[in-house]
């Protein structure tokens, strides 16, 4: 049960009017979640079965791909957390990872998308040796399984000391492994009996398959494993080549041992999530099969079939507010939608265009109309209103710069001189020219052309630009969160700032 259902009882959140009709008393709720999956008390029980969640539960896919926000560390979390007898999971996130011991296991001779191929691999087969000797009750399963254990827990205890070593430790330069006597395999023969780590690149491939032999004869076809990668993007600079490097060579390895459990009936999965434009920026050889077959996206839409924001937060709304075992509490009683804003969008609506349809951001934006809607100034009012949703649009404009800022600035050293000529505009929507003369009037930007800072800002989905309507219909915004594929046009005449940005931009005006 969640801290947050601990101080809200589910008692307090109807309330009988006279008429012995019930009402919501939102005023009683404290939140609707947490932006971040690590801090969000409603996350397991407010949930969402999302395909990539499916797909990846299922063995059918292995990348799972999103914007920043879009729930994948959600995901990931859920496969870790849940407690399933014949389930066994383990995951790696690298907030604390030693990538200086990880570089130095780089092949060198071998094809640039491959340097990191068989250390990735080798991580990711100790992680499911953890998990055999730690986790699963059902081994040995068979007698071809019992020496393939016995072989694994020597190795392991032999070169690391411990059966649940730190894989932080993996790959110190002076940790020894021993090899000869412990991964004994009648059809392979290793070069030597002891090897050092500093010195294991040359040797990693062998390594690397008679580990890989006694894990596939080991893994229970009865029950499922996953080793999950998160967090991939800490560190991430775009212009670093080793860091492409190094993911390229991640997604090739997961593919292998992910098409290797297949081949010999085994439920494995290897769950790879990673940040969809940085996906869109890698090249390697294999990318489109991959992306075809076994790429699965988070993506959330407005409206629709499947999962949408408005479902997201009616199932936070239900865990809040809603009686036990009560049916779905529906956006409509949370929010008076039957008053238009006054750009005659419905609430919903208006929240939408000022997110990146993410779910952290319509939970912030709800968090906010929460915060203000229990201030003096709206006290004993019903569903949120107009006058709520207005009110925080301010501390949320706030909270989405800051978020940019977190995205952008390695990137983009210069980006708030940037939002300085979009500050000087002053206005939602602009053109090529309007923008260019306010970029040429600050001498700090003068080594920057004006196109190449606006076409950085579209790739952080600040600026969209209109696109003319074909034969099928009129024209259209582009943006980047809406299709990571899309691609900077600069002939473009008309622009415009991301309505989520109005207030803290301050921008007054529709157009220059």
């Amino acid at each position: 049960m969640s801290a947050l259902i601990a101080i809200l009882p589910t008692s307090c959140a109807l309330l009988a009017t006279p008429a012995g009709e019930r009402v919501l008393n939102i005023s009683e709720v404290e939140n609707f979640g947490a932006i971040d999956a690590d801090a969000d008390d409603l996350l397991r029980e407010c949930f969402q079965d999302h395909p990539a969640y499916v797909a990846a539960k299922d063995q059918k896919k292995f990348l799972i791909l999103g914007r920043k926000g879009s729930g994948k560390t959600a995901i990931f979390k859920r496969i870790l957390t849940e407690r399933h007898p014949n389930e066994f999971s383990y995951g790696h996130s690298f907030d604390d990872y030693p990538w200086q011991h990880h570089d130095l296991q780089a092949q060198v001779g071998v094809p640039e998308e491959r340097r990191y191929f068989h250390s990735w691999k080798y991580l990711t087969l100790i992680g499911l040796a953890k998990v055999i000797l730690n986790s699963d009750q059902s081994q040995p399963w068979s007698d071809e399984s019992f020496e393939s254990v016995q072989a694994l827990e020597d190795f392991v205890v032999d070169s690391y000391g411990s059966r649940d070593p730190d894989v932080r430790q993996l790959f110190s330069p002076d940790k020894e492994l021993r090899l000869k006597s412990v991964l004994k395999v009648p059809f392979f023969e290793l070069s030597g009996e002891r090897v050092r780590v500093r010195e294991l690149p040359p040797h990693i491939q062998e390594v690397n398959r008679a580990i890989q032999e006694h894990i596939l004869r080991a893994l229970n076809p009865d029950n499922s494993y996953y080793i999950c990668f998160d967090q991939l993007d800490l560190g991430f600079v775009k212009s670093e080549e080793s860091y492409s490097q190094r993911l390229v060579g991640l997604i090739l390895a997961a593919r292998d041992l992910f098409l290797a459990g297949r081949e010999r009936g085994k439920k494995l999965n290897v769950v790879v999530f990673l940040r969809d434009d940085i996906y869109q920026d890698l090249q390697f050889e294999d990318k489109n099969k991959i992306t075809e077959n076994f790429t699965s996206v988070v993506q959330w839409n407005e409206s629709g079939a499947g999962l949408t924001l408005k479902r997201l937060m009616e199932s936070r709304f239900t865990n809040v507010l809603g009686e036990g075992g009560a049916s779905v509490v529906p956006w409509e009683d949370v929010f008076d939608e039957t008053r238009e804003m006054p750009s005659r969008q419905t609430k919903y609506k208006h929240i939408c265009d000022r997110t990146f349809l993410r779910p952290r951001d319509v939970i912030k934006f709800c968090n906010e109309v929460l915060e203000q809607y229990k201030s003096p100034l709206f006290a004993a009012r019903g569903q949120f209103d107009n006058e709520a949703v207005h009110e925080a649009r301010s501390g949320y404009s706030d909270y989405l710069l800051n978020e940019l800022d977190d995205e952008i600035a390695k990137h983009v050293p210069q980006y708030k001189e940037y939002l300085e000529v979009v500050k000087e505009l002053g206005a939602m929507q602009f053109s090529l020219a309007d923008f260019s003369a306010a970029w040429s009037r600050r001498s700090t930007l003068a080594e920057i052309p004006a196109k190449v800072g606006l076409a950085q800002l579209f790739e952080f989905s600040v600026v969209g630009y209109l696109k003319p309507g074909g034969r099928g219909g009129g024209s259209e915004y582009v943006w980047r969160y809406r299709d990571p594929r899309a691609r900077f046009n600069a002939t473009s005449e008309v622009f415009r700032i991301h309505a989520g940005f109005k207030e803290a931009l301050d921008l007054t005006r529709q157009s220059v």
